[in-house]
């Protein structure tokens, strides 16, 4: 998706450009972020339940009672 450019003389017409084009560029990092943090969670639970086979049929509080008490031994 590209943005045009509009050439403007009015000065406030080109703050509101220019503003959007930050607010559009933001939002495409938060949403990268966000995908990033999605495929790594992901992999996470993917890599416990390789390690644990168990999790897959615990709740979740359970899975995280025994990983907290596991993890501190």
């Amino acid at each position: 998706m590209s943005t045009r450019i509009i050439p403007s003389s009015d000065p406030e017409q080109a703050r509101i450009q220019a503003q959007h084009r930050l607010e559009e560029a933001q939002n495409r990092d938060r949403k990268a972020e966000r995908n990033a943090r999605t495929r790594r969670l992901i992999q996470e639970g993917a890599i416990l339940e390789k390690a644990y086979p168990e999790a897959k049929e615990m709740e979740l509080e359970a899975l995280q009672y025994v990983l907290e008490n596991k993890l501190k031994s």
